[in-house]
């Protein structure tokens, strides 16, 4: 069953998140700072998945490649969803604000098939 639409699944993880974190007593370690640097952290785990893998290399990993990506993700989206809660930050919300932010400074007529930043368009 695909999920993925379910409006309610961002919730039920963040509650079941916070259970967990509740019940080990990690909240007193868990200040932006120590989140923000665990998240680095994470991430730079998901960037060694694909160090010294070419391109075409990185479009198509293998089952294993594909199940320590996702487990890396997951960190990334665990500790991300705990700094955004912490500092009473509501992700979606941000997303669509900086999706908005992101359409005004790359219009269509300018930024397609192009890479360059909005400042040189």
């Amino acid at each position: 069953m695909d999920n993925s639409d379910d409006p309610d699944r961002l919730a039920r993880i963040r509650q079941r998140l916070h259970a967990f974190v509740r019940a080990r007593d990690w909240e007193q370690f868990q200040t932006p700072k120590n989140l923000v640097m665990a998240l680095t952290g994470e991430v730079g785990e998901l960037s060694e998945q694909f160090q010294w893998l070419t391109a075409e290399q990185s479009e198509a990993l293998d089952g294993e490649q594909l199940n320590a990506v996702r487990d890396e993700l997951a960190d990334v989206q665990i500790y991300l969803l705990l700094l955004a809660d912490r500092l009473g930050v509501d992700l979606p919300a941000a997303v669509e604000r900086k999706i908005d932010k992101n359409e005004r400074k790359y219009p269509v007529d300018r930024a397609r098939g192009s890479a360059r930043k909005y400042t040189e368009l």
